[in-house]
């Protein structure tokens, strides 16, 4: 018996719909890495980001820097939770490229809880000040209104969860 095919797993959700739990969840399975998108901007970037612009411009960077790294790690037979955004067809075009010239599969996990149910997420999250970042709810209105969910034609395996995770 030979070991499982890779696997990228992808996470699309709104702001605190619960991506982060699903990912670390995920990730307790052998042989994958974790890999959060938050996490490292923050210890990269964490005084470069005040704007939407400004988290476009770092997760470009970051995104440039791991890309080929995710890629390694996928052909070396690990399989990758990519706790990154995956909102905008554009975002998810990027990951989908991450599987160009590996054997790997992938599953894109799409968590799709009401608005009230992330307000009320993030409201706690902010409270507790567990997260690298803090989020104000006319941010969280202003990032989900770029939110595409992805549709079975961006050829991505879709999981979706239609409650809480």
């Amino acid at each position: 018996m030979g070991e499982p095919t890779p696997t990228l797993h992808m996470v699309c959700g709104k702001i605190a719909a619960g991506k982060s739990t699903l990912a670390a969840r995920l990730a307790t399975a052998d042989r994958v890495v974790l890999i959060v998108e938050d996490d490292w901007l923050h210890k990269l970037f964490a005084e470069e980001l005040a704007t939407p612009r400004d988290y476009l411009h770092c997760t470009a960077k970051l995104r440039s820097a791991i890309g080929p790294h995710v890629r390694e790690l996928l052909n070396a037979g690990l399989s990758v939770v990519l706790d990154f955004a995956a909102n905008t067809v554009e975002q998810r075009r990027w990951m989908k490229g991450l599987l160009e010239g590996t054997e790997a599969a992938h599953q894109m996990h799409v968590l799709v809880p009401s608005d009230e149910t992330c307000l009320m997420r993030l409201r706690a999250r902010n409270a507790a000040g567990t997260h690298p970042f803090s989020v104000t709810e006319e941010q969280f209105y202003q990032f989900s209104s770029h939110f595409v969910q992805p549709t079975a034609d961006e050829g991505f395996d879709l999981v979706v969860y239609d409650t809480a995770t």
